[in-house]
């Protein structure tokens, strides 16, 4: 008798676990709009409002690295990430209930600095925390954040709703997150062959945030709205530019063009990127950790979106039978591939280090 061959998760990745698991999921609650497949589940809320809801789970060791993430980071980052799925709902949050695996190395002075950068970000964000759960784990910490949040109904803006034609948008600058990885990361191997070491990390100030202290940007949904622009489809930049494009490409069932340049890379980030050997708009596409907002828009809105600072036009959606493609600076077109975060598989640090 042949035993059933069982699938490894890492040949599924993320989002074909998540597909796998969730694809025979039924809605029984009229109150329930949006469920699976978005940056947030949609839920009725107020009258005129949609009450949004979306998690997210940080574990020591495969999220983040307590080398170098110091822990009042990691708690306005924790925050942060969670914030920016109301953001891609094109909502704001309002409430986080914060959950935590703790294990016996942590004190009660190292959990106050995590919960002082959770309570920093909230400040900030105008946002309650208003709960959560702690337990014991046996390696390493473990943070499970889960924010509410709000949009009014008809601003809310999903990853399916784009056209052919619209034009692709993203806001900031792409690729610093990753570059900054690579710059703790490389100090930290330094430091690890030898401790009397010093980090080198002057000079770096700009990546190194991108990386460890991220921004959600709520305040694009304020400037969109007070510009009269309503996204057709809007995620947030967590896995790569690649990646997203793709996954509102499919959400969508477009294809789309991109070009190479009008990604928007900042110097700091472009020059650490050669001195890595990574071509600096590899990183952009692939690096994922950004935080910034990823979406579309019509094409009568092109005027007023070239009027806001800190948003750049970068491409715009295609027929499906298109494909998915990007028109190279060299002006040749290629399949756009996502390899940016897969939190099932392993990021390769090492080839980049190595060169």
């Amino acid at each position: 008798m042949k035993s059933e061959k069982l699938t490894n998760l890492s040949e599924l990745g993320e989002f074909g676990l998540i597909d796998t698991l969730t694809k025979d999921i039924k809605y029984k609650q009229k109150s329930t709009i949006k469920g699976i497949g978005d940056d947030a589940a949609v839920l009725q809320g107020r009258p005129k409002f949609h009450s949004l809801v979306s998690t997210d789970l940080l574990i020591e060791g495969v999220h983040f690295d307590l080398t170098y993430t110091p822990l009042k980071h990691l708690g306005y980052k924790a925050a942060i990430v969670n914030f920016s799925d109301m953001a891609a709902m094109n909502g704001k949050p309002k409430q986080i209930v914060v959950g935590l695996g703790i294990s016996a190395k942590y004190t009660l002075e190292a959990l106050e600095e995590l919960y002082e950068g959770i309570r920093m970000a909230c400040h900030l964000y105008n946002v309650d925390f208003v709960g959560g759960d702690t337990t014991s784990s046996k390696a390493g910490l473990f943070i499970s954040v889960t924010v509410i949040g709000e949009v009014e109904k008809p601003q809310i803006t999903y990853r399916s709703g784009a056209s052919e034609g619209d034009l692709i948008c993203v806001t900031g600058d792409l690729g610093g997150a990753y570059i900054g990885l690579l710059v703790l990361e490389r100090e930290k191997r330094v430091f690890q062959a030898n401790p009397n070491m010093q980090p080198e990390l002057s000079g770096n100030d700009y990546v190194i945030q991108r990386q460890l202290k991220p921004e959600a940007r709520v305040d694009i949904v304020d400037l969109l709205k007070e510009n009269d622009i309503l996204p057709t489809s809007m995620i947030d930049i967590s896995d790569g530019l690649a990646s997203e494009t793709m996954h509102l490409c499919k959400n969508s069932n477009l294809g789309c063009m991109l070009y190479e340049e009008k990604i928007p890379i900042d110097q700091q980030t472009f020059d650490l990127a050669r001195e890595f050997k990574i071509v600096p708009t590899v990183a952009a596409l692939n690096g994922g950790e950004e935080y910034e907002l990823l979406f579309t828009i019509k094409q009568s809105d092109y005027e007023k979106i070239q009027k806001l600072a800190d948003v750049t036009v970068i491409g715009y959606m295609t027929e499906p039978e298109n494909g998915k493609r990007i028109i190279t600076g060299d002006n040749l077109a290629i399949d756009l591939k996502a390899q940016g975060w897969d939190g099932l598989k392993s990021r390769d640090i090492d080839s980049a280090l190595n060169g």
